[in-house]
């Protein structure tokens, strides 16, 4: 499975169940949605742990809804161990598996939102909300080819790596690869920015599955020229 790439938000005054959802509101409304599939497609609701089965779900995707109205379904659940789970998707850069076809299309994000007490405090290591933005190598391409510190690489692990080096063999290819790379972590930042103007952050953390340092990788991609 492909690693993926996230954001933990650590706030200043989450205690209380109505700053809880308060400060929910002031992310989600800052989420770039899709141009062809505006709105949030899925909430989940969870009680005391990840382990107990949702007590409720509300598929959204024949009336997406924006953040006022994800938080009027959550109003009625929201406690110190509620966990609230919305999907969407914005629009990013992606190439077929040889790195050529360029499109910008939709693309799945998740934000989870962890209240004080849920899952015996997993905030403290996950942060108030985690934001999934999706694959890793949508923003740090494949086989480290990408950035000022070129990585040392061994032989192709498939056939389909072999193909996709063979492209980026061609210098026209891999100028285009790394400019849309480029975009989608300009795209990253710019809504990293608005949540730290929208939300009152302690803290934050870019992490990925991949990289020991997921946010040095990004700025050294976008140093490249």
């Amino acid at each position: 499975m492909s690693n993926q790439s996230s954001l933990s938000i650590w706030c200043k005054d989450f205690a209380e169940e109505e700053k809880m959802l308060e400060r929910f509101e002031a992310l989600l409304t800052t989420v770039p949605f899709s141009a062809s599939k505006p709105g949030f497609s899925y909430l989940v609701v969870r009680a005391v742990d990840s382990a107990e089965t949702p007590i409720a779900e509300f598929d959204l995707r024949a009336v997406p809804h924006d953040a006022k109205g994800i938080i009027e379904l959550t109003r009625d659940h929201v406690n110190r161990d509620s966990a609230f789970e919305v999907r969407a998707e914005w629009d990013l850069w992606t190439s077929d598996a040889t790195g050529g076809g360029w499109k910008n299309e939709p693309q799945p994000l998740e934000i989870v939102c962890h209240g004080p007490d849920y899952d015996n405090q997993f905030w403290r290591e996950s942060g108030h909300f985690m934001v999934n933005f999706g694959f890793e190598h949508v923003f740090t391409g494949h086989a480290g080819l990408l950035g000022i510190r070129q990585k040392e690489r061994g032989p192709a692990q498939s056939a389909e790596e072999a193909r996709f080096l063979e492209t980026m063999a061609w210098p026209e290819n891999l100028r285009k690869y790394q400019e849309k790379t480029q975009e989608n972590i300009r795209q990253l930042f710019d809504w990293v920015r608005r949540i730290e103007k929208a939300v009152p952050v302690e803290h934050l953390r870019l992490w990925s599955e991949g990289e020991e340092n997921f946010e040095a990788r990004l700025e050294e991609i976008l140093a490249a020229r």
